[in-house]
């Protein structure tokens, strides 16, 4: 039995759904991110699973036990989830230590663990009004933990941090599910953040869940545009490149349209087999090259680490072994 059921939710908000008949299931421990643009209801979600929404249609479950709304309980809420909004408020005037000694619920000793784990333990003398919005966040992640939550639920975590508090949160993350032994759901927009984390992805879309699958899958093989951009850079190859692509790489076409990643192709010399073509633009990335090749039929942008290249430069484009290809309907 999973951990956590949600079964056909759906909210409507001045004549549009802001969720409509969304269902999934997370196991316990499983790393599951949401993913959408903005407004795309994943917040609203999130809350719903947490029981500070009250949904119109559906319902979640917990543990086996339903997850009630604010309209059917006083207090809203549910036991065993911890939900860090983006707009998470520390008190003032109070040293760290004395905000987290009111909250907990935990032994001393799992206590000082938990402190270990958020990187907060330096943090415990000082006032509240002399932190740092990183420093803030995990302290008020600290805060969530102390009472013992088994699912966490992290909404756009990583927004409006620098990369060095960044990445300490990513760490903390990683440790609060291997060390603490919490489940966590989490909203990101940042590819990055999601890809290299999760181990389900769900996708989100005017309210709707339009792909949900492990991160490899849903990058290389995205059911639409949308969900591919919301993940990187792309290609949608169309017309007489398309037919030239599908040629090369020996397989039949299927679609008129094609989503290609620009990793996916290889840039190699002229007359080395491939497709012949020129370097319209070269853009410097610090790890790679970003290079713009025009074609017969068309252009495609690839990620190369090959140095040396110039616009005006004749190019053989290639596809790498294996590279996933997809023809949206």
């Amino acid at each position: 039995m999973s951990m956590l059921r949600v079964a056909g939710i759906s909210l409507q908000e001045r004549e549009r759904f802001a969720l409509r008949e969304v269902s999934f299931e997370q196991p316990r421990f499983q790393k599951l991110a949401l993913a959408g643009e903005t407004g795309a209801g994943k917040s609203t979600l999130l809350q719903c699973v947490a029981g500070l929404i009250q949904p119109q249609a559906g319902e979640v479950w917990f543990e086996g036990r339903r997850v009630k709304g604010p309209a059917e309980q006083l207090v809203p809420g549910h036991a065993g989830i911890a939900y860090l909004s983006q707009h998470f408020e520390l008190p003032r005037f109070l040293r760290v230590e004395q905000v987290l000694r009111y909250a907990s619920k935990l032994p001393a000793d799992q206590a000082r663990t938990l402190y270990e784990v958020c990187r907060i333990d330096h943090l415990l003398l000082r006032p509240t009004d002399q932190l740092s919005g990183g420093e803030r966040q995990r302290i008020a992640l600290a805060r969530l933990l102390l009472s013992a939550p088994r699912l966490l639920l992290l909404d756009e975590p990583f927004s409006n941090l620098d990369r060095g508090h960044k990445n300490i949160l990513k760490a903390v993350i990683e440790d609060i599910g291997a060390r603490l032994e919490i489940t966590c759901l989490l909203i990101s927009h940042d590819p990055a953040d999601t890809l290299s984390w999760a181990d389900h992805l769900l996708v989100l879309k005017q309210g709707q869940l339009v792909q949900q699958g492990p991160p490899r899958q849903v990058y290389q093989q995205p059911v639409d545009e949308y969900t591919a951009g919301l993940f990187g850079d792309y290609n949608l190859v169309t017309g007489r490149l398309l037919t030239a692509l599908a040629k090369l790489a020996g397989v039949r076409k299927q679609g008129s349209r094609l989503v290609l990643r620009p990793e996916a192709i290889l840039l190699g010399a002229p007359g080395s087999g491939g497709l012949p073509g020129t370097v319209a633009q070269v853009r410097y990335f610090g790890s790679y090259w970003e290079v713009d090749v025009a074609l017969p039929g068309g252009s495609l942008v690839v990620k190369t680490t090959e140095a040396g290249l110039v616009p005006g430069a004749p190019v053989a484009v290639t596809l790498a072994a294996g590279a996933a290809w997809y023809l949206p309907g």
